[in-house]
């Protein structure tokens, strides 16, 4: 396989799994905001601010702070990087240069909904159609992981596109998880006006669909505590950092058949940050939240960049 063609398998794995988070924070996060139990988790600046910081990071002072921009900079911006048209389009694109690997059914999928992007009315999505678009664009993700699962060898093809595909979903997950805990200390309300107890907490799990699963498991309403443990170390969490990590650590040994890889490799940084946090325990995390998403995210980056040079140079 061409690295090339194996570069557009990666990244049309990370823009759809890209472009499913932003969406589903982008519907959850606003439409949770309506029956916050506070005033500052409804205040509109508070909730437009957390949309733009995950879909973008830091906002900038002199942006002008509407919902008209703002679901329109997130949504169907052609011009903005971060827009959810852009990550449908550039999953098309390279979709389309590596047509030959993958079915038609799943190519097809994927055409479909970039159209459906493409067409939507911008005037009626910034006033009234926020929740139906934003719903679609999750269905349409879901359909496009089941072809990939369903109409795709499970070889090295797979491998690529779903480590593409895991890595992106911890990254989006930390993104989440950094932009609801600055909710939280800047909402600093709730159910009894605590921080560990904050509501941007029971959001933040609705963000990521891992609201009933907590609640199953821990069966007591989400704290910080719980609901960090739950979305990052829990291996059975689908949506979990950690069950991404284990994914990825599964998929890259489909590429590298060297059981001892080097120390400078992807395999091996895989292999480490699995390990780490497979024994790593949610105290080391809580006290410490903001440093911890910095250092998933660089070491998330890391291992995308080590994977792109030894696998997709060209």
């Amino acid at each position: 396989m061409l690295a090339r063609v194996a570069n557009n398998l990666f990244w049309m794995g990370r823009y759809i799994e890209r472009a499913e988070h932003i969406a589903r924070y982008l519907n959850v996060n606003y439409f949770s905001s309506l029956d916050a139990p506070n005033e500052k988790s409804q205040s509109r600046d508070h909730v437009l601010h957390s949309l733009l910081f995950m879909a973008n990071g830091p906002v900038d002072d002199d942006y002008e702070l509407t919902e008209k921009n703002v679901f329109f900079d997130i949504g169907l911006n052609s011009e903005k990087q971060f827009s959810i048209l852009n990550s449908i389009k550039y999953a098309r694109e390279n979709a389309n240069g590596a047509r030959d690997l993958i079915s038609t059914e799943l190519y097809e999928s994927i055409n479909k909904f970039y159209h459906f992007v493409l067409n939507y009315d911008k005037d009626f999505f910034i006033t009234k159609g926020l929740f139906d678009f934003t719903t679609q664009v999750a269905e349409s993700t879901s359909i496009i992981r089941g072809k990939i699962r369903g109409t795709l060898l499970h070889d090295e093809v797979y491998a690529i596109i779903m480590l593409g595909v895991n890595i992106e979903r911890a990254t989006q997950v930390v993104r989440i998880i950094q932009a609801k805990y600055y909710d939280a200390l800047n909402a600093q309300g709730g159910y009894d006006k605590k921080f560990s107890k904050s509501y941007e907490w029971t959001t933040l799990l609705k963000c990521i669909e891992a609201y009933d699963m907590m609640r199953r498991h821990y069966k007591k309403t989400p704290t910080s505590l719980s609901t960090l443990e739950f979305l990052i170390l829990n291996p059975e969490c689908p949506r979990s950092v950690m069950n991404s990590l284990v994914q990825v650590n599964n998929h890259i040994s489909v590429l590298n058949e060297d059981k001892f890889p080097g120390k400078d490799t992807a395999a091996f940084l895989i292999g480490k940050t699995h390990a780490e946090y497979r024994f790593k325990t949610v105290d080391t995390i809580e006290g410490n939240v903001e440093d911890f998403i910095e250092k998933i995210q660089d070491t998330l980056i890391e291992i995308a960049k080590k994977i792109e040079k030894e696998y997709f140079n060209y």
